[in-house]
């Protein structure tokens, strides 16, 4: 893989580009990313922000805790997420990328919510929650990252 990797929505009024290579290739078996993106398992692309140029007037937001996703609001296709608690990181759907075959998964996430008809024969690391270590941090609007007050 060779920098800029670039990406969009189904109608091309989002697009993007990444200008280095990803830090984090991983499927996701997580309730959440089911509900965003309507397939039993979800495959992201991870960059660090400030490598990214994201360029859409019809790019929406859908926020869910410290998780925000975004989507084109033409075509519905979902685009990236980013999560407070990951600093300057974005991950897009492998699905957005031009090029997806060149992003090959690493690791699974989230296996233990795994849909139990899907079985995905490969030897990669699968951790039964998150692959990317978050903060426990409070946020600033008082609440922790589980969404409690403190």
């Amino acid at each position: 893989m060779t920098a800029p990797h670039t990406g969009g929505c189904r109608c091309g009024a989002v697009r993007f580009e990444a200008s280095a290579e990803p830090h984090h290739i991983s499927y996701c078996h997580c309730s959440d990313c089911r509900r965003a993106s309507g397939a039993p398992v979800s495959a992201f692309v991870g960059f660090m922000a400030e490598q990214v140029a994201l360029d859409g007037k019809a790019l929406k937001r859908f926020e869910n805790g410290p998780v925000t996703r975004s989507f084109c609001g033409i075509c519905g296709s979902p685009i990236a997420y980013t999560d407070e608690r990951l600093a300057n990181q974005i991950y897009f759907m492998l699905g957005a990328m031009d090029m997806p075959a060149y992003f090959r998964p690493t690791l699974h996430a989230h296996v233990r919510e795994q849909l139990p008809f899907l079985h995905m024969p490969d030897d990669l690391p699968r951790h039964l929650r998150t692959s990317v270590p978050r903060p426990d941090r409070q946020r600033p609007d008082g609440q922790r990252p589980d969404g409690t007050q403190s």
